[in-house]
């Protein structure tokens, strides 16, 4: 790799429930006078595939149970929202006043199981939030092959979200959903600059991918959810973000 490129896609339409996300990206793309290539890599906000998908839900429809009611008080959260919380995860974490850090069905750990209102349109006082999609991989390799299909160009895409991390402070961007490229990429076995042979570097391709794209995606009013990346170089592979989930029993930090 020696130039690589980051454009943000600009003029992309707020999403709606149903909207076809590569019709949108690919006119987007036309009216930004920017074609695709075999190789380049699409980063796409987890915000408008959960939109595009559907998975918005109106607090007022949410009954919490026993369960959430109990984490609520403790945490100081809407008993909706954390119902919401449980039904996407598979276990607590962490929890305090003001935290809920779980275990997100998908394998991830994060706070509030992904779940937001920010950037979600509002209609009155129902207020509604926004959840990640049902299978993220799915969604990137669906998005894949229709740019696949309707102009023959083999790309790859990277679903994005912002999480925390342990020991630090802020968000980065991180990848949820991949497709057409490694998530993770084994460079066990190749020599460094003196000759050394690399023994334990395995190289989170994706979330880099997703955090070079957060620069340019921002977390409040910029309006750019797509980010083209040129000159990456990456073999087309199946991979998946759930490569990227550390399995249980090799959680340091449990």
């Amino acid at each position: 790799m020696t130039n690589l490129t980051l454009t943000a896609v600009p003029h992309l339409p707020h999403v709606q429930p149903g909207d076809n996300l590569a019709e949108l990206i690919l006119q987007a793309l036309a009216d930004a006078h920017m074609a695709l290539a075999d190789g380049d890599v699409l980063a796409v906000a987890q915000k408008i595939v959960s939109k595009a998908e559907g998975r918005l839900v109106r607090l007022a429809d949410v009954l919490p149970g026993e369960r959430a009611i109990e984490v609520a008080a403790q945490t100081d959260k809407d008993p909706r929202v954390v119902e919401l919380i449980l039904r996407e995860s598979d276990e607590i974490s962490r929890l305090r006043p003001g935290v809920l850090i779980v275990r997100h069905r998908l394998g991830f750990t994060s706070a509030n199981a992904g779940i937001d209102r920010s950037n979600v349109a509002q209609s009155g006082d129902e207020e509604t939030v926004l959840l990640l999609p049902l299978d993220p991989d799915a969604s990137a390799a669906r998005l894949r092959d229709d740019i696949a299909a309707r102009l023959g160009v083999q790309v790859g895409v990277v679903i994005t979200d912002s999480h925390g991390r342990p020991f630090r402070l802020g968000t980065v961007g991180v990848a949820i959903g991949v497709a057409g490229i490694p998530a993770l990429w084994d460079r066990r076995g190749e020599p460094d600059l003196y000759g050394y042979q690399l023994q334990h570097t395995d190289v989170g391709v994706a979330d880099e991918i997703a955090a070079a794209a957060g620069l340019l995606m921002g977390q409040a009013a910029e309006g750019m959810p797509v980010v083209l990346l040129r000159g990456l170089h990456l073999p087309i592979t199946d991979g998946r973000a759930s490569d990227l989930v550390r399995p249980k029993e090799m959680d340091l930090y449990r």
